[in-house]
């Protein structure tokens, strides 16, 4: 790059004009608004789901609340919102696949930490503690194995081979489970994610 050359364009604009910058994000960027309407339309299993609808990153991460506070129904607001938003990133960044993550390495890694530390402190959320890490990764996995088997065509034995085999959840979770593994409209997705989002920030 020459010395008037200018560096590579870093940031994107959201539709509700802030202009994010991927490399060096700051929490005054991140709006509610943005994540929900980006996560409705990002499609989980880069697509390959039964159905009309994709089944998207929103939905995905509806799952994973329901199943974390079911796994632990002793979680509090934080908690759940960090489940809630685990893969908020992507909703700039896109959700790549675990094997292109591999491949990939540490690049798309570093810059969804970064994204993921500015809306925790957008949201006033601190780090999680290693047993909110582990509690978010298992209910993470469940999800993905739910979807697997029931939306992007994994016999039995594959999710088992690559998830684990699924624990027994509790029963109140089986209509969750059942409402949220489908695909829905993106203006659904959207609406469900964002009064998520809005109703546990009220209760905090």
């Amino acid at each position: 790059m020459t010395a008037n050359a200018k560096p590579p364009r870093a940031w994107q604009r959201m539709l509700s004009g802030r202009r994010l910058d991927l490399l060096d994000p700051s929490p005054l960027d991140v709006e509610i608004a943005d994540i929900a309407h980006g996560l409705a339309r990002v499609a989980r299993w880069n697509g390959q789901t039964a159905g009309p609808h994709v089944f998207s990153v929103a939905q995905h991460s509806l799952l994973v609340e329901a199943i974390g506070g079911g796994l632990d129904p002793r979680i509090g607001t934080p908690e759940r919102l960090e489940l809630l938003l685990h893969d908020a990133p992507e909703y700039v960044i896109g959700d790549i696949i675990s094997p292109l993550k591999n491949a990939i390495g540490d690049a798309y890694r570093s810059v969804e930490r970064r994204l993921l530390a500015a809306i925790r402190q957008r949201f006033g959320l601190c780090a999680p503690s290693p047993a909110l890490s582990r509690l978010v990764k298992r209910a993470d996995r469940i999800a993905a194995a739910i979807e697997a088997t029931r939306l992007a065509g994994f016999s039995q034995a594959e999710a088992d081979g690559i998830f684990g085999r699924l624990p027994v959840l509790p029963e109140p979770l089986s209509a969750d489970i059942e409402q949220l593994v489908a695909g829905w409209p993106t203006a659904e997705a959207e609406a469900c994610y964002r009064a998520r989002f809005e109703a546990l920030q009220r209760s905090a």
